[in-house]
This record gives C-alpha cells, sequence and structure tokens, in this order.
C-alpha cells in the first residue's frame, strides 16, 4: 500500500469518528484506537526522532475540540443554504462540508509539525471535491463553502467565525518575495489575508495578500480583486458592465 493510500485509510478512519453514522459502523469502539495506531506508524516512518506515540495521543486529544468545529459547520451549512433539507443532507452530500472536515483533522497535525501527512490529506481532499485548502490555514468554527468548486485557501490565512465563501473564491498569495542572495523563495512568511468573522464572499472574488484583511460584517461581491483591507461593515462589488440587448 502506497503513502498516498495509507493516509486516505486514516482520513477514512478521521471521518469515521466524526461523522459515524455516514463514514462508519455504528457502535464501532475501535475507530478512534484504529485511527491513533495508523497515524502513528506513519509518524514513526516519518519522524523518527520523535515519540510517534505521543503525537498520535495529542491527536486522539484533540479530536473533541475537532468534533465540536465540524459540528458547527454542520450548523452553518443547514442554517445558511434554503436547499439544505437537512443536518443529514450537509454531512452525506455537501463538498464543501467534507472538504473543511479533513481540512480540521490535518490542520491538527500540521500543528504538530507532522510532515507530508497533513498535505497529502487536503490533496486527497481537493481531488475529490476541487477545494483546495492548506493545511496550515486557521479556520474559525461556523465555516460554510457553498458549491465549492475552484475555492483556494492558502497556507497563511485567518479566517474568523460564522464565514461563507462561495465557488471561485481565492484567499492567495500577492507576490514571493526572493532571498537576496540565493534567488530561492522566502518561507515562513505571511503571504494570505485574514477574513474577520461573519464575512460573506461571493463566487470568483480574489483576495490577495498576506497584509490584506477583509473586516468583519463584510460583503466582498462576485468576481471581485482584492490586494488592499477593506474596513468593517464594508460593501465590496465591482460597476456591473450595461448589458447589450438586441431582439430581432
Amino acid at each position: 500500500m502506497t503513502l498516498p493510500q495509507r493516509v486516505e485509510r486514516i482520513v477514512r478512519r478521521g471521518l469515521a469518528v466524526l461523522h459515524p453514522c455516514v463514514y462508519g459502523e455504528l457502535g464501532a469502539a475501535s475507530a478512534v484506537a484504529d485511527l491513533a495506531a495508523d497515524l502513528e506508524r506513519e509518524i514513526a516512518l516519518l519522524m523518527t526522532d520523535e515519540d510517534a506515540k505521543r503525537i498520535s495521543a495529542a491527536f486522539v486529544a484533540a479530536l473533541p475540540e475537532v468534533k465540536r468545529l465540524v459540528e458547527s459547520d454542520v450548523i452553518a451549512a443547514y442554517e445558511g443554504d434554503p436547499a439544505a433539507t437537512s443536518r443529514m443532507e450537509v454531512v452525506m452530500a455537501y463538498p464543501g462540508l467534507y472538504a473543511v472536515t479533513v481540512h480540521r483533522l490535518a490542520h491538527e497535525l500540521y500543528r504538530m509539525k507532522v510532515p507530508i501527512i497533513p498535505r497529502v490529506m487536503s490533496e486527497l481532499a481537493h481531488s475529490k471535491t476541487g477545494i483546495d485548502i492548506h493545511p496550515g490555514a486557521t479556520i474559525g468554527e461556523r465555516f460554510f463553502i457553498d458549491h465549492g468548486t475552484g475555492v483556494v485557501i492558502g497556507e497563511t490565512t485567518v479566517i474568523g467565525k460564522n464565514v461563507k465563501l462561495y465557488q471561485g473564491v481565492t484567499l492567495g498569495a500577492l507576490s514571493f518575495d526572493k532571498d537576496p542572495v540565493t534567488g530561492a523563495l522566502v518561507k515562513g512568511v505571511k503571504r494570505h489575508p485574514n477574513v474577520e468573522d461573519n464575512v460573506v464572499i461571493y463566487a470568483g472574488a480574489t483576495i490577495l495578500g498576506g497584509d490584506t484583511v477583509i473586516g468583519h460584517d463584510s460583503e466582498i461581491g462576485g468576481n471581485v480583486w482584492l490586494k488592499d483591507s477593506v474596513p468593517p461593515n464594508s460593501r465590496v462589488y465591482n460597476r456591473p458592465p450595461a448589458p447589450s440587448i438586441k431582439t430581432k
């Protein structure tokens, strides 16, 4: 079994812990133990100088908070989409919820400085949903990605509570600094924007830059291109072009 296949099994086990009614057998008492064992084996291979058992145990200890956050995401999706008929439908059929759930698992491993595994997890979700969330991104509770295809969220993005994104939104980097001597890209710096609480970003919007802040309770309209901060309670929209309508 290849590493991506083994990581995919870890993702399935994590989903079974968080959503047992959908991804695992009801009453599967071994779900957490199986997840911990799989994770410990992979960490032992990748981090030979670290205590794999300790890291795996820390990840398991974080699962209740991950579950709380995911449950808040389910509620946000159900309450934020008039087409949602039940929370179960959200869990079973919404790609945004799937991608965010995988992200929340991957983010815990990223915070623990586990290499490779969180990045592979994010790419598995990306390939399945078309939603690309780097495991380093920090995302608050009640996060909802509606429709989702084409969403990109960069590594140093920070998103507050109760934020909603639509399809095609990019929270990305404006430019990449280079080392003046070697010419190599400078890593470990803030490159992606901050989005404060209660923000809605509509389809196709692009927001770039590590110094860019979208103030709380703001709306960013469809196809807006932003590389500057906006204050709280802002409404940012492009001026719509006048359509040309001809009849025979």
